[in-house]
């Protein structure tokens, strides 16, 4: 086996177990640009969008867009409509990947997906980040709890109903999302909306 060989496994290896990558994910392994070239003319790789590449043969995923997103913006943390998406809350079909960042980073340029950006300080941006490796990659997602905490801190943005209507779904069926109303309480506390949600969870536990 050549070593152009050995490197092009390299990169069908790491595309089978992380999902589209960018020329620099695998240049760490040995995997130069011309590999990735010759397995796009061979048909083994396609480009995923814009310096992306995934498996030709790859099952689409309902997250291929957001582990997409994740990829093109380290920063990125998935939120808002995107989240509750993720987290099969309510009904919303969200156009664009909703994405939170620190305040203070510069904009991303990306052409592909299309993005919107929710800026954070860090204390809120930092808080309750989780990881879930999908069969396509990753994807950075804020956690049931502090995704309903933003939608009530961007209500303007979301929409009231959508942020009212989408706790009322995790109160109710809180054992299934495994949130419980204490940790909500808790988180929204922590990120100075308590006193915005306390009348709605008192409304809905009564």
């Amino acid at each position: 086996m050549t070593r152009t060989s050995e490197n092009q496994q390299k990169a069908l290896k790491y595309a089978r177990e992380h999902g589209p990558f960018r020329p620099r994910d695998v240049a760490g392994i040995g995997v130069h640009p011309e590999d990735i070239r010759r397995l796009c003319r061979k048909g083994l790789l396609v480009r995923a969008g814009r310096g992306l590449y995934g498996l030709a043969d790859a099952e689409p995923t309902t997250n291929q867009t957001l582990i997409e997103a994740c990829k093109r913006v380290p920063q990125g943390v998935v939120c808002l409509l995107s989240a509750l998406r993720f987290h099969g809350i309510g009904m919303q079909l969200p156009h664009k990947v909703w994405l939170a960042i620190p305040s203070k980073a510069a904009k991303p340029r990306v052409e592909y997906p299309p993005i919107e950006l929710t800026y954070l300080t860090d204390r809120m941006y930092r808080e309750e980040i989780e990881e879930h490796r999908t069969g396509g990659g990753v994807v950075r997602v804020y956690s049931i709890a502090k995704t309903l905490i933003d939608c009530f801190r961007f209500r303007n943005k979301v929409g009231v109903d959508v942020a009212v209507e989408a706790l009322r779904e995790v109160v109710t069926h809180r054992k299934q999302y495994g949130v419980t109303i204490g940790h909500i309480s808790d988180v929204a506390r922590k990120c100075r909306v308590g006193e915005v949600m306390r009348p709605y969870l008192e409304a809905l536990i009564a």
